[in-house]
């Protein structure tokens, strides 16, 4: 474990830890941090359960940052790469009652941090999420300083960014009443790429469930534990934008992780997760799949790689 708090915070901080985890992406990584430097209120703390960050570069942020070194052995981190472990092993780190768990291709708005500490000491029992939006394009090298240098501001990441259309989204109007959130029955909204909780209602849960593997539905997983316990579950204004990369449309690239976690979450919730990729992978004869059966699906073969590449999207800003 390394302490990076050289650099002190240059406004009161937030009683919080925000929690992130990555590897191979620390330009995402070092723009998440300065947008989290540059905080009306920064959070008290930064755990970072990551292996190859720069410890020199993490000293130049004025955050308090926990470096944390992931567990996984091998060598192909980026294959074995498991989020839902890696953001256990965060919380447990934590100092805070308060956690705010960000994807490391988050940029949180000025607000952010401080509106999500607010609304969870205001509903210490629930499960909270935020109103992503989605930047059209990676960041260029001059942003990336600029928003550093606290240069950058909300107006100009919203004139780069979009709603996604496939989720339930606050308007622009209600999104600036700081108060806005809304709480919601439907937990398939939840996706875990920026939301809030108490380390008690965290630990009441379990934390996320590691037998999901790579990506896809371990989030789900979690707010259908969250709502199995009887946690509400609210839909907040405050706003993080998304650092766009490329992915594919639908996810061929993860075809076998998704295939493993739907037919674990099937088993646990009778009810089939990412229902539309899968449909989209039966089409493609990829698995057999129908949305009313029972048994695990099957998979027939892999993408080729000309299925890989009519996929995939390099300017899209969502999957």
């Amino acid at each position: 474990m390394m302490h990076h708090d050289k650099a002190s915070p240059k406004r009161p901080t937030a009683p919080v830890s925000v929690i992130t985890t990555c590897y191979g992406r620390n330009t995402h990584l070092y723009n998440l941090l300065a947008a989290l430097a540059n905080s009306s209120t920064p959070p008290a703390e930064v755990v970072i359960v990551n292996d190859d960050a720069d410890p020199e570069r993490l000293n130049e942020y004025a955050l308090n940052i926990v470096q944390i070194p992931t567990t996984n052995d091998g060598n192909d981190k980026q294959a074995r790469f498991d989020i839902g472990h890696n953001r256990n092993i965060g919380a447990t780190h934590a100092s805070h009652d308060a956690l705010i768990f960000l994807d490391v291709d988050c940029l949180v708005a000025a607000d952010s941090i401080a509106g999500l500490y607010s609304k969870l000491m205001a509903h210490p029992e629930a499960l909270l999420m935020g109103q992503p939006k989605y930047l059209t394009r990676t960041l260029s090298t001059a942003e990336s300083a600029a928003l550093a240098a606290d240069m950058l501001n909300d107006a100009a990441l919203d004139a780069l960014s979009v709603y996604n259309p496939y989720r339930p989204n606050f308007a622009p109007t209600e999104s600036l009443a700081p108060a806005a959130m809304t709480q919601t029955e439907d937990f398939g909204a939840f996706w875990s790429l920026c939301f809030a909780i108490t380390r008690q209602q965290f630990e009441a849960l379990g934390g996320f469930d590691t037998a999901y593997v790579g990506y896809g539905a371990e989030d789900t997983d979690f707010a259908f534990r969250a709502r199995a316990c009887g946690m509400p579950f609210y839909l907040t204004a405050e706003i993080v934008y998304h650092q766009q990369h490329g992915v594919c449309r639908p996810p061929l690239n993860h075809l076998d992780s998704i295939v493993i976690n739907a037919n674990r979450f099937y088993d646990q919730w009778q009810h089939w997760p990412m229902g539309g990729w899968l449909g989209e992978f039966a089409e493609l004869g990829l698995i057999e799949w129908q949305a009313a059966q029972t048994a695990p699906i099957t998979l027939l073969r892999a993408p080729t790689e000309s299925e890989l590449e009519k996929a995939h999207c390099p300017d899209a800003p969502f999957v």
